[in-house]
């Protein structure tokens, strides 16, 4: 059962060499547009030279019967623990064992150090606290590979492995707009960005580039390849979080960095919360970062008193369950009038207000598919809005494609206090450079 990314890793890493096992389907979640596909054979390996294929995690109990299916293995992230026992529960009444494979079966090691970003929840930082984690070891004179958590929503064989050192590299990938919000910024600061299908493939080939692995985590999945230091960001506008979902709790535990992340805008009791939690379920000794994601907006056309359309990154409302972001920050702190997109919300983008209640007035950046784009596009245009905010990641005006004038807002990490990330990482930075430059190539 998964998602399009750590379902296709767990097959890859435990289940298709094994010749005690034989997997009957792939079930999709979350993401639409993903399901009524194959994984193909080049992939799925010679056992299987059909392909398995993908159906929507409505049939898992047609599936279970008609398969005789004895085991049901759960891979994907940021479900609350009781709608994960409630899935449980629902393979267990239709007859299969229910499963969870961990971190040891399913982490590949690495011959370069490998410093891992992960979460509690979408929509704690992530990205922000990998670009001060790259911009360290830059600065220390190493060479980074940036690998990305699986996006694999399209051709899945011709994604095997992806590498993306240009916006040339990724205008010629025909991205969706999600895997634009997590490429396109690191390419553009000068880094290699690396993600796909195949992990072990990729990190031989990122290997072969870098002295530091950086791995990015998408969504709160714990990472692919074994860390040397593992830095889990939590949201200090969503305590509680860090101890209710999964597999959040299981970054929580196995951190060595803790960084919480918006404190400027928490509440002083949430602060207490988060930290009784780090105290309760971290390791001794655990470093604890505090910082706040400064927004900033771009120079253009003035918004005070004007009608204005914030469009924010998609994963991180609906996954992450957010009512709003960076750009509705900004747009409220510039006195513009917010336009509520809900009524001008277009097929497949008024689906998603359907199923997400907590939204509030913005419109998610949900683009998976060429026809979800073009919905994107048609919202905002009946909008009619004077300026658009975008408060996702990605060069929004280049995906409209139109005559409304786009703000991007930045939100950038800003550590309070002590310690800092590079204070933290300063004695690894040191025994990296020591046994660094063994490598070959250009890389990031």
């Amino acid at each position: 059962m998964g998602a399009a990314g750590r379902d296709f890793h767990v097959f890859n890493t435990v289940f298709r060499d094994d010749p005690g096992s034989r997997v009957v389907a792939f079930t999709a979640a979350q993401i639409p547009g993903i399901d009524d596909r194959t994984y193909p054979p080049e992939l799925a390996g010679p056992a299987y030279p059909d392909g398995i294929p993908i159906r929507p995690e409505a049939e898992i109990e047609q599936l279970i019967e008609a398969h005789a299916v004895d085991e049901v293995v759960f891979a994907y992230s940021d479900l609350p623990h009781v709608e994960v026992m409630h899935v449980a529960s629902r393979v267990l009444a239709a007859g299969a064992d229910f499963t969870l494979v961990g971190p040891k079966a399913t982490m590949l090691e690495s011959t370069r150090p490998v410093v891992a970003v992960v979460a509690s929840r979408t929509g704690c930082g992530k990205s922000q606290t990998s670009r001060v984690v790259a911009g360290v070891l830059r600065a220390a004179g190493l060479r980074v590979a940036w690998v990305r958590h699986p996006m694999p929503y399209g051709d899945l064989a011709a994604m095997a492995v992806q590498r993306f050192a240009s916006r040339a590299d990724l205008a010629a990938a025909a991205l969706t707009v999600e895997e634009l919000e997590e490429y396109e910024r690191p390419v553009d600061d000068g880094f290699v960005v690396w993600a796909g299908v195949d992990y072990e493939a990729i990190l031989h080939r990122a290997e072969a580039e870098c002295d530091v692995v950086l791995w990015d985590g998408g969504n709160n999945d714990f990472a692919f390849f074994r860390p040397d230091l593992t830095i889990t960001v939590v949201d200090a506008l969503r305590p509680g979080h860090e101890t209710t979902y999964h597999p959040g709790e299981v970054n929580l535990r196995t951190a060595d960095v803790v960084v919480i992340n918006k404190v400027d805008a928490a509440a002083p009791g949430a602060l207490v919360a988060i930290r009784e939690a780090i105290a309760q379920r971290c390791r001794p000794g655990v470093a604890v970062v505090e910082a706040a994601s400064e927004v900033s907006l771009a120079d253009g056309p003035p918004i005070a008193g004007a009608r204005v359309l914030v469009v924010e990154d998609g994963p991180s409302l609906t996954h992450g369950g957010l009512a709003g972001g960076a750009g509705l920050a900004a747009a409220r702190a510039g006195h513009a009038e917010v336009i509520d997109p809900r009524p001008y919300a277009v097929g497949s983008l008024a689906a998603v207000f359907e199923r997400f209640g907590q939204l509030g007035p913005v419109l998610p950046a949900m683009g998976y598919s060429p026809e979800q784009v073009a919905d994107l596009r048609a919202t905002v245009r009946a909008a009619r809005p004077e300026v658009v905010l975008a408060g996702t990641p990605i060069d929004l005006a280049s995906v409209l494609d139109g005559d409304v004038p786009v703000r991007r807002v930045r939100y950038e990490l800003r550590e309070l206090g002590s310690p800092t990330l590079a204070e933290v990482l300063a004695p690894c930075v040191a025994a990296w450079s020591g046994s660094s430059g063994e490598g070959e190539g250009d890389g990031g």
